[in-house]
């Protein structure tokens, strides 16, 4: 019941992350307006995402437009972009290779073994998964407050820390909690697995050393006579 339980604890970790990955990839929230010194223009907001840019206004409701090129943005969105898309795929492969080796599935066999296996590569890949969301989102809120903190930047430049930003550093942090759940868990289904098959029944020992001790009393009575 202990396992079940840490499985879908995994399982569930992992799927919020997975969530969060897709969310924050097509989110326009990377880098928002930062409203500082004379920059007194509170009634709009720009927002810049990994594929459009984003203007809201108070009166005028919110209007997007996807990137002309991908030359156009900057190279930290551009790298960004790509990182996030492998970050997307290998999460809901992830999610996919848990769910199989899972105990409630059935599709795999009943072979506790192979079982471990399959959640050790889903735990794997969840973790290598969080630590790609990681890479972008650490380098983009980086560039960020480098910029923000220059004097040769304009204030009309200068962005903030966006939602998407906060709700990566969450979703990688849930990426690679439930990919080391899962990792632990088939750490430990091997460890009890081990010392199930390593200790020997009481039956058998006690065969195994009246088996010795019938040599010696039938040799010593063939000397006897």
């Amino acid at each position: 019941m202990a396992a079940a339980a840490l499985q879908i604890a995994g399982l569930v970790l992992g799927g919020i992350g997975s969530i969060g990955t897709f969310a924050i990839t097509g989110m326009p929230q990377w880098r928002v307006t930062a409203f500082i010194e004379n920059n007194v223009v509170v009634f709009e907001t720009i927002w810049e995402g990994l594929w459009m840019n984003c203007i809201r206004q108070a009166s005028i409701r919110m209007q997007c437009k996807v990137y002309d090129s991908l030359l156009a943005l900057t190279p930290d969105l551009q790298a960004s972009r790509g990182l996030m898309c492998a970050a997307s795929a290998l999460a809901f492969l992830a999610f996919a290779v848990a769910v199989l080796g899972m105990k409630c599935t059935q599709c795999t066999g009943n072979d506790d073994r192979v079982k471990g296996y399959i959640l050790l590569a889903g735990g794997i890949a969840f973790i290598l998964s969080g630590i790609i969301v990681l890479i972008p989102v650490c380098f983009v809120a980086h560039n960020i407050i480098r910029d923000f903190y220059n004097p040769v930047v304009t204030v009309a430049e200068k962005r903030e820390l966006g939602e998407a930003l906060y709700i990566g550093w969450v979703s990688a942090f849930c990426l690679v909690a439930g990919g080391a759940i899962l990792c632990g868990f088939c750490r430990c289904s091997e460890k009890t697995r081990s010392y199930r098959y390593s200790v020997p029944s009481q039956r058998t020992t006690y065969h195994s050393h009246h088996t010795q001790r019938r040599p010696e009393s039938s040799y010593s009575k063939s000397q006897y006579v």
